[in-house]
């Protein structure tokens, strides 16, 4: 049967059925197959393949499932129908989405990754408050971030390295409740042998190599990016050189951050702290 090429280029829907036909190839499911599970026409993932029609998001999310993507089809239906997210964001989680490691170093909040919904929640009702975001908007952060979280389930998973400035766990986003809830889930996820967490105390003082926020993604064959954000956009940096100089500060940031069991233990510490404040 001759199989029709498909463009990237040919359309604003065209990278969707792209991205679709080839999870669903390296799973070795026909078009029927796939439409079987995800309740739908075979003809219905034709036209999505072909660029022919939208898909729903109730297909981006059946088929992420079925085919173990990782949310990456639901993030991309994401990207394609909201605005909310800030410019050069969409770029960068399409590349998280495919990352076989993620390094993270966060100030002053939880990394996007490993916040709860309620957390998150909170994070965004502040920018509500502040004028800077409609409700709307804030929903729709919130539930971009949830599918991104999906690659938390991915198998085998990303490793994440996260290290958190000491300002993330003290700074009560959401109040007590919110923040115990936060600080029990950190120490859960410091349990999965794919997520390793370290804090950087105060007590670093200038000896701590970064001043802002730093992300950095390591793709398949090794190759490496970096994102960084003003308040306006988001970059994606792919300079060989600059991102060789991250990763080295990045290391050093590695050896002087608590280990990983002195981490833990300050992430309970606080997390104790919140316990005993009153409501």
């Amino acid at each position: 049967m001759n199989k029709k090429h498909l463009d990237p280029a040919s359309s604003p829907w065209a990278p969707f059925g792209v991205q679709l036909r080839r999870s669903r190839e390296t799973k070795g499911l026909t078009q029927a197959q796939l439409a079987r599970r995800c309740e739908c026409n075979p003809s219905y993932v034709s036209y999505i393949e072909l660029a022919h029609r939208p898909p729903s998001q109730k297909f981006a999310f059946l088929a992420d499932r079925v085919l173990e993507t990782g949310g990456t089809l639901s993030l991309m239906w994401w990207q394609h129908r909201h605005t909310a997210l800030l410019e050069g964001f969409p770029e960068y989680a399409n590349y998280e989405s495919r990352a076989e490691e993620i390094r993270l170093f966060e100030i002053n909040v939880i990394p996007g990754l490993l916040q709860t919904k309620a957390y998150a929640s909170a994070w965004e009702q502040g920018n509500v408050r502040r004028g800077s975001a409609t409700q709307e908007q804030a929903k729709e952060r919130v539930e971009f971030l949830l599918t991104r979280q999906q690659l938390l389930g991915l198998n085998p998973p990303p490793l994440i390295h996260a290290v958190l400035d000491e300002s993330c766990l003290r700074r009560p986003i959401g109040g007590r409740d919110v923040m115990v809830e936060q600080l029990l889930h950190l120490e859960s996820l410091a349990r999965q042998p794919q997520v390793l967490l370290q804090v950087a105390p105060y007590a670093l003082g200038e000896d701590r190599p970064f001043t802002r926020v730093v992300t950095m993604l390591t793709m398949p064959g090794r190759k490496m990016l970096a994102y960084t954000e003003t308040e306006q956009r988001g970059y994606l940096d792919r300079n060989i050189e600059s991102v060789a100089a991250l990763a080295k500060d990045y290391d050093r940031l590695l050896i002087e951050a608590l280990n990983r069991s002195e981490s833990v233990a300050v992430i309970r510490a606080v997390r104790r702290d919140f316990e005993w404040m009153s409501t």
